[in-house]
């Protein structure tokens, strides 16, 4: 294991010491594991709360800031945090107004954030409700869509319920549109190379040299196939072929699309990838709409990009664009 670090356990720790210490006016740690607004809560607006483990940095409190998410709960890497960190959290974050839980699915989270639900509903009589984001359709088929991990299509959910908190709607309405965001959203990876958690000191998995694997997991779980390396174009077309018998686009449609690193994927070849992906919807008539392109949702030191679909329609464009203000997403 090669990485600049001081003690592996202290890996979380201070990375978010550094965090925070980089963007002050951004970012402020009312607890050891909590990132929050710097400016604190806003009176009578829906908080909006997410976590889960470290090692995916902009997600996910990256996202904490003006227009996005208000607080973030942190893991150690690939770990889920503790549920009474979460509730902590959940009173942290809320002026009475409710609070929404806006993460990915995965089952430690899903329990723990459960959990913590419940816990501050009984004892501190906040309403929290919860949107679990699934869009990585290799994890499990149409059918089974319910049970599909939940990758870089966080990202569009952060932003688009983020802004309608923001414009003071009801806990109601936040949620009803986080949940729009995440079902218009797909997402698949492809994988060249594991990732290293620092407290286990080797990969997550071996890729031989040369193999890319289509479909694999943020976390390292399994994908759909491995094969030789092949062209970016010949990996950007299987992957819109696969996102695109999932969530079939029609002419005039509007969709954003995001190219994203998995960690190690330098700008240059997802600049290759997203100019095969945007040349594909443009020839079937699809609008592509404030386009991302760059490192996202992240797995370490993964080499390896995701691309994710989301369909928007004038609501949710409009969500899109409106302004927002993190140290990783600036809309103006």
């Amino acid at each position: 294991m090669k990485k600049i670090l001081n003690d592996p356990v202290k890996y979380v720790d201070e990375m978010l010491d550094g965090l925070v210490a980089a963007h002050p006016d951004i970012y402020a740690q009312p607890e050891r594991r909590v990132i929050a607004r710097a400016q604190g809560p806003t009176k009578g607006k829906v908080a909006i709360l997410t976590g889960g483990g470290s090692g995916h940095l902009p997600v996910f409190a990256g996202y904490v800031g003006a227009g996005l998410l208000d607080a973030a709960v942190v893991g150690e890497v690939f770990a889920s945090p503790p549920s009474d960190t979460m509730a902590n959290a959940i009173r942290l974050a809320s002026t009475g107004a409710g609070v929404l839980r806006l993460y990915g699915n995965y089952g430690g989270d899903a329990m723990n954030f459960d959990m913590a639900g419940e816990l501050v509903e009984m004892e501190d009589g906040i309403r929290a409700t919860t949107v679990r984001v699934a869009d990585d359709i290799a994890s499990a088929p149409p059918i089974e869509a319910s049970k599909r991990r939940g990758v870089a299509g966080m990202v569009y959910a952060f932003k688009i319920a983020g802004a309608r908190a923001e414009e003071m709607a009801d806990l109601d309405e936040v949620t009803r549109i986080a949940q729009k965001a995440a079902d218009s959203c797909r997402s698949i990876g492809v994988a060249l190379t594991p990732c290293i958690v620092p407290q286990a000191g080797k990969p997550t998995f071996t890729l031989a040299d040369g193999e890319v694997e289509m479909g694999m997991g943020i976390h390292g779980e399994p994908g759909i196939w491995r094969a030789p390396l092949k062209s970016a174009d010949a990996l950007v077309d299987e992957m819109l072929d696969r996102l695109l018998a999932d969530m079939p686009l029609s002419k005039r449609d509007r969709v954003s699309i995001l190219v994203n690193s998995l960690g190690a994927t330098p700008p240059e070849e997802l600049y290759i990838m997203f100019r095969r992906a945007s040349a594909r919807l443009s020839d079937a008539g699809v609008e592509i709409v404030a386009p991302l392109v760059g490192r996202y949702a992240t797995s370490m030191e993964m080499t390896g990009a995701t691309i994710t679909l989301a369909r928007l329609d004038g609501e949710s464009e409009r969500l899109l664009k409106a302004p927002c203000h993190c140290a990783f997403w600036t809309v103006r």
